[in-house]
């Protein structure tokens, strides 16, 4: 496909825009759907990979699940009565994205191996270049890139030395066994709990090798029985009601609560999580070593019912002296200690920072995102970026990332970001992006604000940009959800 196959923009009907949805995970998928239910069907969807489903399908480790009860993580208008428990394994997750993509229709439409290498604004509309040569162009470009895809890999000396098998989480050898081995895991975060609650019992030896103490919520996640499952099938007023009294519960008991240091919500979350250490781990010795140092969702609070259990059986170690370097034969840490290892899993996290990024996007006058964002990435309402005219992100920076729904937020950002294009579809403007005076505005108040949050109270985390101001919406859920319900026109750039 090459661009002179395509209409010029000022030749464009309002039926005749053509959309470039880059990414074909949750976000992805969505964008589809719901361009094809406003009558929308001049659009591409490139995903890089061979399958769909972004976060779910990279992520394919023992033990992962949602941290997000599983009738909230949900599209609203495709629920599913079948989920087998209240918090559901990825697998299912994966499996549930690629049946609602089949259902609508969306799936036959995703081109796949093509990633997209370059986006360039030229002429009132995007170019679009991919690695394997092929080109595009569009009049309004869905960056639904996700947050969760680079790995993060950890600047330790001799990583390249292990002669064991050593892999990242979020590239997890199927071929690897894990039965009768000496594993290490190192990190803390929700991953490396999942995987150490989920394969400690068929190891030989397990070490977790601690950089920082984790706070741990008790979840409970019970099995859905087949009369609650025969009865969302039934009534789906059920499933619908449940699914509000949860968004609710999440507003108020914790995405409300985490953007104040003070409020009386938090305090209980931190007297829970301190409750499950004392009551749960026996040996003291082990229990202090599992103490943080800093108040509770400070860090993403991480969500298990099985961990302090796993991490106390004979075969476990917590390790919590720093490591010094990476052998061949395992892990020598600052004691002079070598913990000898056949296998090495990196459950170290990704690179949140990357967004569209490592492709080059290049706006309005020759602007370049990696210019744009040389100090941190930034976005005005997490969707839009001057002189980057009609270029709109699902999930971008300084969006709600915290311990609830991610398609919920996404599904408010793209009702939001179609009341921008109606702009475009209307013929009120060509090009549409937001305006620098009003980005700078709400970045100086995010900023302001997120000096409340808990996130800013004393530890380090992957909420914190390289300044060290947190990258995530810094007010209520319920302010998100007014700010989404329609857009302030005053704040964008027309032309």
């Amino acid at each position: 496909m090459t661009p002179d196959t395509h209409p010029t923009f000022a030749d464009s009907t309002r039926a005749d825009l053509r959309f470039i949805i880059i990414g074909a995970g949750m976000s992805g998928i969505l964008s589809a759907i719901k361009l094809r239910e406003a009558g929308l069907d001049n659009f591409a969807i490139y995903e890089k990979a061979d399958r769909l489903g972004g976060t779910w399908r990279e992520n394919t480790y023992a033990g992962v699940a949602c941290d997000v009860p599983s009738h909230l993580y949900s599209y609203s208008f495709a629920p599913n009565p079948d989920w087998s428990h209240r918090f559901s394994p990825g697998a299912e997750i994966q499996a549930y994205f690629e049946d609602v993509a089949r259902r609508y229709g969306v799936d036959s439409l995703i081109q796949y191996g093509k990633e997209i290498s370059r986006c360039e604004f030229e002429n009132g509309r995007w170019k679009i270049e991919m690695a394997d040569g092929s080109t595009d162009v569009g009049d309004i470009v869905i960056a639904a890139t996700g947050v969760l895809h680079h790995p993060a890999y950890p600047d330790i000396e001799g990583l390249e030395c292990f002669e064991g098998t050593m892999f990242h989480s979020a590239r997890w050898n199927r071929d690897a066994t894990l039965a009768g081995k000496r594993v290490g895991v190192v990190g803390t975060g929700s991953t490396a709990i999942q995987i150490v609650a989920a394969r400690v019992d068929e190891v030989a030896e397990l070490s977790l090798f601690q950089r920082t103490a984790q706070w741990v919520m008790p979840q409970e996640n019970p099995a859905y029985s087949e009369q609650e499952r025969t009865e969302f099938r039934e009534y789906p007023e059920t499933m619908a009601q449940l699914r509000s009294d949860i968004s609710r519960l999440f507003a108020d008991g914790f995405s409300n609560a985490v953007v104040d240091a003070d409020s009386p919500q938090l305090e209980a979350i931190h007297a829970a999580c301190v409750a499950n250490l004392e009551n749960r781990v026996k040996d003291p010795e082990l229990r202090e070593k599992l103490r943080p140092n800093y108040r509770a969702a400070c860090k993403r609070l991480i969500m298990s019912a099985d961990f302090y259990d796993a991490i106390e059986r004979p075969n476990a170690k917590l390790v919590s002296e720093g490591i010094e370097r990476i052998e061949k034969s395992g892990v020598r840490t600052r004691d002079g200690q070598l913990h000898e290892l056949d296998v090495l899993i990196l459950a170290t996290g990704f690179r949140v920072d990357r967004f569209m990024r490592p492709m080059e996007v290049v706006g309005r006058n020759g602007t370049t995102l990696e210019d744009a964002w040389r100090e941190a990435p930034f976005a005005y309402m997490a969707i839009s970026v001057p002189d980057f005219p009609n270029l709109f992100m699902l999930n971008g920076p300084n969006g709600p990332v915290g311990n609830f729904s991610l398609i919920d937020v996404a599904e408010l950002q793209f009702s939001y970001i179609m009341q921008l294009v109606e702009r475009v579809r209307s013929g009120s403007c060509k090009e549409l992006s937001a305006s620098r005076a009003a980005t700078e505005r709400f970045d100086a108040d995010r900023k302001e604000a997120a000096k409340k949050t808990i996130w800013q109270s004393g530890c380090k985390s992957w909420y914190l940009d390289a300044n060290g101001v947190p990258a995530a919406w810094p007010w209520t859920f319920d302010r998100f959800r007014e700010e989404m319900s329609k857009p302030r026109l005053g704040d964008f750039e027309m032309r």
